[in-house]
């Protein structure tokens, strides 16, 4: 267990590794609506993020799938049904971002 931060001389940071795939405004934000509602389909997050463009939020969905955070189930219907859920691996970021909201409110004080 860590109980400090080190600086690692190799060139492989492992914060800076994560930051790079959880730290972008758009992949948070699509975490945190998972952690939130379990399963959104893609116009589901679409609708919850204002801003967000279909093809940003494509692009995202794509990376954060790839990176095992979450995971895409594709229905064999008519229309095709698309739901979106954070993996196991994708779950263990809850903490992180229980941390991270309560640095946040204690900014708001």
């Amino acid at each position: 267990m860590f109980t400090k931060l080190t600086r690692d001389s190799s060139q492989n940071c492992p914060i800076e590794a994560s930051l790079n795939l959880i730290g972008t405004k758009w992949s948070f934000l699509i975490i945190r609506e998972l952690m939130i509602d379990g399963t959104l389909r893609y116009n589901q997050i679409l609708k919850n993020l204002e801003g967000i463009s279909p093809r940003t939020l494509s692009a995202k969905l794509k990376l954060l799938e790839e990176s095992k955070i979450i995971s895409k189930r594709v229905y064999a219907e008519v229309p095709p049904r698309v739901e979106y859920s954070l993996t196991d691996f994708g779950k263990k970021l809850e903490p992180i971002f229980l941390e991270l909201k309560k640095f946040g409110i204690t900014l708001q004080k």
